[in-house]
């Protein structure tokens, strides 16, 4: 798949799942509406860019330079005109960053991915398809991308934006959406992409933490979990060539301790197929910040 949900990072991220790496959107938390008084109180204190990019980044990764896995599952749906969505494949896959800082209040986020598709009935692996638009048979990819430093996504107080298209988009403070109620905090964030990529393409997260864990500072990373929304082009191994149309990645996860903690037979393939996914951390020598 080339590109599909986040190989603009070259590509760290879900292909599909999700993950956090994502744009800067809404207004500020002032006006927002929160469960009771000490939510408010609280949550007032998130106000700033710079606080926004902290809180996201314990959201999505970790505020120590560290890996952090995460795994999700989902469905693919494949949409022509105004026809019934038609589930095409499950997905399964694993998505794993880690943070460099670069600065005071400049991080880099890299990372990898590794999805496998699966059949949606059986939900066995996938190495070949039959293409129920098309009725031909075709073979199934691993959707696997990955970016060293300087093809992960810079976080930063003036935006979140990918880093090798970092001088292209405009200045845009990050602002999430943040939300409360019983013992959960979440942000809703959209996906911002580089001019020129192919359309239809947009995506819509919900990314979720304990309310205990997300109010305590010393915790630098949270145990969250997330859903997103993915809307792309056919994927091209799928042989749609023009044919109208696009697919919906719908995904759901949550962050791993450890990768000890990705199930079994996923766990078993990814390390056979695919070893050098295993880490989000930048190699040495490739540019960017150094990894002692």
């Amino acid at each position: 798949m080339t590109l599909d949900r986040r190989s603009v990072l070259g590509g760290v991220g879900i292909a599909t799942g999700v993950m956090p790496i994502l744009s800067a959107c809404s207004d500020s938390l002032r006006g927002l509406p929160f469960a009771d008084f000490g939510a408010k109180k609280t949550m007032l204190n998130i106000s700033t860019p710079r606080e926004h990019l902290e809180a996201i980044l314990r959201m999505s990764a970790s505020l120590e330079e560290e890996d952090c896995p995460w795994w999700f599952n989902g469905t693919v749906y494949g949409i022509i005109g105004e026809e019934q969505p038609v589930p095409l494949m499950n997905i399964e896959g694993m998505e794993i960053y880690h943070v460099s800082h670069l600065g005071e209040n400049v991080y880099e986020m890299t990372g990898n991915t590794a999805t496998f598709f699966r059949d949606v009935e059986t939900n066995a692996f996938l190495y070949e398809y039959k293409n129920p638009f098309t009725g031909k048979v075709v073979d199934v990819p691993a959707s696997v991308q990955g970016g060293g430093p300087g093809r992960g996504f810079t976080y930063e107080e003036s935006g979140i934006r990918p880093t090798m298209f970092k001088d292209k988009m405009p200045d845009k403070p990050p602002h999430f959406e943040w939300h409360m109620a019983g013992e959960y905090v979440w942000a809703h964030s959209s996906r911002e992409y580089p001019p020129g990529m192919t359309t239809p393409r947009a995506e819509r997260q919900s990314t979720f933490a304990r309310k205990e864990d997300f109010l305590n500072p010393a915790i630098k990373k949270l145990m969250s979990s997330f859903t997103s929304t993915f809307f792309s082009p056919w994927m091209d191994w799928l042989g749609m060539d023009d044919r109208p149309g696009h697919v919906i990645w719908h995904a759901g996860g949550a962050k791993l301790n450890s990768l000890d903690d990705l199930p079994q037979e996923y766990r078993e393939r990814v390390e056979r197929d695919h070893p050098d996914r295993l880490t989000g951390k930048p190699a040495a020598g490739t540019g960017g910040k150094k990894v002692e």
